[in-house]
């Protein structure tokens, strides 16, 4: 009987001892806008949670955006309030474009092409900061907000985040 709890106690241990916070290579997450009409009290927001082996990297991070072909704008501005573990919240207004010069969408979906030919929707991952530093192990909070002339926004469909690795810091090293 003896021999059974020690057994049972060095399984257990050992099953904990597996259980490490995944490291996080990828983060996207996307929420739809109520009834595709952004209004300035809605502020979706998204949490990244970093262990400390993820900080020895830099991270790509960027806004994606789905709306309809009458959507009636060629971009979106956004505030984007970041709040950092156990700091304050930095607040920075962005440009997204969505179309060019021209007035041509920017969008698509898989491939290149349009996403639901039918209704015309048009999906955009764009960059709004490369190679960005994320040193402090803990959660960090993204809130976005619309900040355009007209509330609410119509034909926007989805907002989301997306945070993925961009490489191994100078002179830092992965841990395991």
């Amino acid at each position: 009987m003896n021999k059974f709890f020690r057994m049972m106690a060095v399984g257990m241990l050992l099953v904990a001892a597996s259980c490490e916070p995944m490291k996080m290579d990828t983060y996207e997450k996307n929420l739809e806008i109520p009834g595709h009409e952004w209004a300035y009290n809605y502020k979706p927001a998204f949490e990244v949670t970093l262990q400390p082996a993820d900080t020895a990297y830099l991270y790509n991070i960027y806004v994606n955006i789905r709306h309809k072909d009458s959507y009636p704008y060629s971009n979106i501005y956004l505030l984007i309030n970041t709040q950092f573990p156990g700091g304050q919240p930095i607040s920075q207004r962005v440009e997204l474009p969505l179309a060019d010069v021209n007035g041509k969408w920017l969008g698509s979906g898989p491939n290149g092409v349009k996403v639901n030919k039918l209704d015309d929707i048009y999906e955009h991952r764009i960059p709004i900061q490369a190679k960005a530093i994320l040193n402090k192990p803990g959660t960090y909070k993204f809130t976005f907000e619309q900040n355009m002339r007209q509330n609410p926004l119509p034909d926007i469909m989805n907002v989301g985040l997306r945070v993925e690795k961009a490489g191994l810091r100078t002179n830092e090293k992965a841990t395991q």
